[in-house]
């Protein structure tokens, strides 16, 4: 039997804008832990990495090392109302349709939650089109890339060769390299195309409206990834 072809995809940037939500939830963590955030505080750059690394982050400049409060603080900001901050980018919706028509199994590989991320997934009503929704859980062992989409694969029987990891991050493309699959880098997230490039992403994809279109050309090539 021939496996599935499969696309397995990033959730914060490459799926929905997060930025609202995940910023609101980290200046909630760091008032909980005393601390008045910058009024110029930028995440974006640090979207993507696990919550544990963007919030000792966060910390550092306040000499502060209560990691997991902090954590704690923003996972419950974050359940509350945090999530809510999410909207799609612009032709998301079809692409995921597109897909689905052309008979790809679709997963979420997120770093997030895999509660917040269903969560998500359901309120802007693409949860329907999923085969499976996949993300960090408590005990910490999924949250890292490699050992998230080792579990993926492993979960649904995936072939490596006919899937791909699709991601705005360097973490994306590093963690779909790390179990020999492709990756596919998009450019209206928060990585930049240097950062992708230098990952050494397989491709890269400028606009939503080819998503569907070049994930289905990388899964139907049948080339081993190097």
């Amino acid at each position: 039997m021939i496996p599935p072809r499969s696309v397995l995809l990033d959730l914060d940037g490459t799926l929905v804008d997060s930025l609202p939500g995940i910023l609101a939830s980290c200046q909630a963590a760091l008032r909980a832990l005393g601390h008045e955030p910058d009024e110029a505080l930028d995440i974006r750059r640090a979207i993507g990495p696990p919550l544990e690394e963007i919030m000792q982050d966060l910390l550092r400049p306040y000499g502060d090392d209560r990691v997991d409060e902090a954590v704690v603080a923003y996972r419950r900001h974050y359940g509350e109302s945090g999530f809510l901050g999410s909207e799609p980018y612009p032709g998301i919706g079809r692409s995921l349709e597109e897909m689905k028509q052309a008979g790809l199994q679709i997963y979420l590989a997120t770093s997030k939650r895999v509660t917040f991320a269903g969560r998500i997934l359901d309120h802007l009503g693409f949860a329907a089109l999923f085969d499976g929704i996949h993300g960090s859980v408590p005990d910490g062992t999924l949250d890292h890339k490699p050992e998230l989409l080792a579990h993926v694969l492993s979960e649904h029987a995936l072939s490596p060769p006919r899937s791909v990891m699709v991601g705005d991050r360097r973490h994306d493309i590093a963690g779909a390299h790390a179990v020999g699959v492709r990756g596919l880098g998009v450019l209206w997230g928060y990585g930049t195309r240097e950062e992708l490039e230098t990952a050494g992403a397989d491709r890269l994809v400028d606009s939503s409206a080819d998503l569907a279109g070049t994930v289905l050309s990388m899964v139907d090539d049948s080339r081993s990834v190097s």
